[in-house]
């Protein structure tokens, strides 16, 4: 399977979640074995220099996983760009924005999936590279667990938890094995959501200022705030799913394994990369030049334009 890149650039407008502020974002065709990486256009001289995404530049998971650089650079709530990015295999992207974060749009990745089938997608020529869980590998921090386990595909199970009566509604476990079944119709419309409750919290931390109902699911002490409802009826548990896509995704490169995970979230699934790349004993690198080779979850990503 070749890596992939988009066709041409695109561009988009919104607003930061957490810092409030207004960006435009602009996604750009990038070279193979370039993997995807960031350039702040606000900033000037070595602070406006591409950053290349690693798991080690994660260094914020409040609400969201940030990359903040050695120079202090910093690019915000980027899992859900990643989500899309993982569901169209993506390897090879430069995202440029002149904000410190990503737009919301409306809270799930569905309008990044749309950015990226109005930019179109082509194969490039070099092998496209996936890591192998080869050996279970599992993080656990006090009530919460996420692990990977090797797999031939790419499956995820998670599971959430809140004493609230809105989650008592539908499963709190939620299982999508890619093989079957499609990212674009079961998770990328899932959007995220927080508690009334927790506004002002967050707002005394600089987080959640530029949050609303049309890019996230507000809930109060008894019911869903938004006039719209559900999406789907589990879907805060797909929203986590979504979340965990992109997160995993900031390793640059698909995962062959299962992940599964209870209260996961941005820090220990962070971890979880991290904790499988100290040892080579967990993993191996792994090209599929032939078609027939290739695991079944990734023969139905979406084909190059």
């Amino acid at each position: 399977m070749l890596q992939r890149t988009l066709a041409r650039p695109i561009s988009v407008t919104g607003v930061g979640l957490h810092s409030g502020e207004r960006v435009a974002l602009t996604l750009h065709p990038a070279s193979e074995n370039s993997g995807i990486s960031f350039r702040r256009t606000d900033l000037g001289g070595k602070q406006g220099e591409i950053i290349a995404l690693t798991p080690y530049l994660i260094n914020d998971t409040r609400l969201s996983s940030t990359v903040v650089t050695d120079s202090g650079v910093r690019v915000g709530t980027i899992e859900h760009i990643m989500s899309a990015l993982a569901a169209y295999g993506i390897d090879n992207a430069l995202i440029e924005l002149n904000a410190p974060e990503i737009p919301i749009m409306d809270g799930s990745s569905l309008p990044f999936i749309y950015l990226l089938q109005d930019a179109g997608i082509i194969d490039q020529k070099a092998q496209k590279r996936f890591l192998k869980i080869l050996k279970p590998v599992e993080v656990k921090e006090t009530g919460k667990w996420v692990r990977f386990t090797p797999y031939n595909g790419f499956k995820i199970t998670l599971t959430i938890e809140f004493d609230h009566p809105v989650f008592n509604r539908s499963s709190p476990t939620f299982e999508i094995d890619f093989a079957g079944k499609s990212y674009i119709d079961e998770i990328a419309r899932a959007r995220t959501f927080g508690f009334m409750q927790e506004v002002e919290l967050m707002r005394s931390h600089n987080l959640g200022l530029g949050g609303n109902l049309s890019n996230a699911i507000v809930i109060d002490d008894t019911d869903v705030l938004n006039p719209e409802g559900l999406r789907y009826p589990d879907e805060f548990v797909r929203h986590k799913i979504l979340d965990a896509v992109g997160d995993l995704y900031i390793l640059g490169h698909p995962i062959v394994g299962a992940f599964e995970g209870y209260k996961s979230g941005h820090a220990i699934n962070n971890a979880l990369l991290r904790t499988v790349l100290t040892d080579p004993a967990n993993y191996e690198w792994v090209e599929f030049k032939n078609e027939e080779d290739l695991p079944p979850a990734f023969h139905k990503l979406p084909r190059a334009a």
